[in-house]
């Protein structure tokens, strides 16, 4: 019995019983019950009829060992999995067996390597999940990478939890590319290495730029999406995209933010820290009124407080000197509002996104040694926000303390809302039934600009 018996079955039962046909014992015992079989089993057998295409589709949307198990249908669907046009060797997949090791008999890289022996035809779609085993080296991964880009892959995700794997040249050469995704890898471009022509989505999370591509700008022409995830060394990585439309950067520490910027076409940005500023080298010097005014058309924001606090080098205007007229959907997210630079940017971005639909305030907790008097005092003062929020319909404040600066927050906003439809508020899990009374109960009590707003307020645990 060969490794991929495991997977499919023995042969015995291609040959016998329900799906071959029944025994001359079975025959004599149950003479006209198996006789109905043996004439409606053709019948019945409508899927080996669909469409190739199709057939192919439905194959790809199984788990790769229940593919690989309709082998034992009939002798016409012996092969049929091996033309697959997705392989998707997933987490599913490597939990159930990377107990056996890396090479054993029913080994982890050893089904994979038998898998790819037997696939016939292009493979599009390769999805790769590397447990956590004992591995000398990625050799046999290598071999995989310089196997798909001879076929025409278009989609790559290679998610790794072992030690960290340096991409071969190969990956690179996958010119048909068109979404990757890399989870702890080295990337390192060959030194001639221009551009991926085609991708389109490039999602990567622990990766170490390291220093050698240091002055290679890379060409990205139609890539509309980009992700970084708690890389390291990214002032290293050099893109040219200028069709890019989403981009999320969380927990990458040196990032050269305006290379990222160059493209007129982002609508959405994401950018968190996660950690204090101190934490970090930044490897450029950007103030908030640069940074927005490389975002013309952004419509949806998500920014943490660590990252605004990186861009508070110098006194937070009042008025940019652009108003930021395409967005729609703010998130600040980790807010302390106690704190009179965070509660500066947020003013300035009320008052100059005249077409702000939709905010979320997430808070963090507040520090105790924080005093939140000057913060109070000013978010009481007349003219703390001296316009309407004329188009705001949405709010939703998440992760409420109950501080002073916070409450007269939600109060400044139901005053200068007068489109204000649904105000949402979550308090804080720390907060006691006590707390979360009085919090409601001063809420109720604030006056609202739109006659149609309606106050949500929801336990933390739901």
């Amino acid at each position: 019995m060969t490794d991929l018996s495991v997977i499919a079955g023995s042969r015995r039962l291609r040959r016998g019983g329900v799906i071959g046909g029944s025994t001359s014992g079975e025959a004599a015992v149950n003479g006209e019950r198996n006789k109905r079989r043996v004439v409606s089993c053709p019948e019945e057998d409508r899927i080996s009829k669909l469409p190739e295409q199709l057939i192919d589709s439905i194959l790809e949307l199984l788990p790769i060992e229940d593919s690989v198990r309709t082998s034992i249908i009939s002798e016409s669907w012996r092969y049929r999995w091996t033309t697959m046009g997705a392989l998707v060797f997933d987490k599913h997949f490597s939990n159930k067996f990377a107990n056996n090791g890396a090479f054993g008999r029913n080994g982890f890289i050893r089904i994979i390597n038998q898998v790819l022996f037997l696939h016939k035809g292009p493979i599009l779609k390769f999805h790769l999940h590397i447990p956590n085993i004992s591995l000398d080296s990625f050799q046999e991964v290598d071999q995989w990478m310089s196997f798909l880009s001879r076929n025409g892959v278009t989609e790559l995700l290679l998610t790794n939890l072992n030690q960290r794997y340096e991409l071969p040249s190969y990956v690179f050469s996958c010119l048909e590319l068109t979404k990757l995704k890399l989870v702890n890898c080295f990337f390192k471009t060959p030194l001639k290495f221009e551009g991926c022509l085609n991708l389109e989505e490039l999602c990567l999370q622990d990766v170490d730029f390291g220093t050698s591509l240091c002055g290679n700008k890379i060409n990205l022409p139609q890539l509309k999406k980009l992700i970084l995830l708690t890389c390291k060394n990214v002032y290293n990585f050099n893109i040219k995209a200028t069709k890019l439309c989403v981009l999320t950067i969380v927990a990458c520490r040196d990032t050269i933010l305006l290379r990222l910027l160059d493209s007129s076409c982002l609508f959405v940005a994401g950018l968190a820290l996660r950690k204090p500023i101190q934490d970090f080298v930044r490897g450029e010097k950007i103030n908030l009124a640069t940074m927005l005014s490389k975002l013309p058309r952004v419509e949806y924001l998500f920014i943490d407080n660590y990252f605004l606090k990186s861009l508070v080098a110098e006194k937070i205007p009042k008025f940019l000197p652009r108003a930021i007229s395409s967005l729609k959907r703010l998130w600040l997210f980790d807010y302390q509002l106690g704190d009179m630079d965070q509660l500066h940017v947020a003013l300035c971005f009320l008052r100059n996104s005249l077409n702000l639909e939709k905010l979320s305030v997430t808070h963090s907790e507040m520090e105790s040694r924080v005093d939140v008097g000057p913060a109070s005092n000013h978010l009481e003062s007349p003219n703390c926000l001296d316009c309407m929020l004329t188009r705001l319909q949405t709010v939703k404040i998440e992760c409420l303390q109950g501080s002073k600066p916070e409450l007269l927050f939600i109060k400044l906003l139901l005053a200068h809302s007068p489109s204000l439809q649904n105000f949402t508020i979550t308090p804080s899990e720390n907060t006691d039934a006590q707390k979360r009374f009085d919090i409601a109960k001063d809420v109720m009590q604030f006056r609202r600009a739109s006659p149609k707003a309606k106050m949500i307020y929801l336990n933390p645990e739901t």
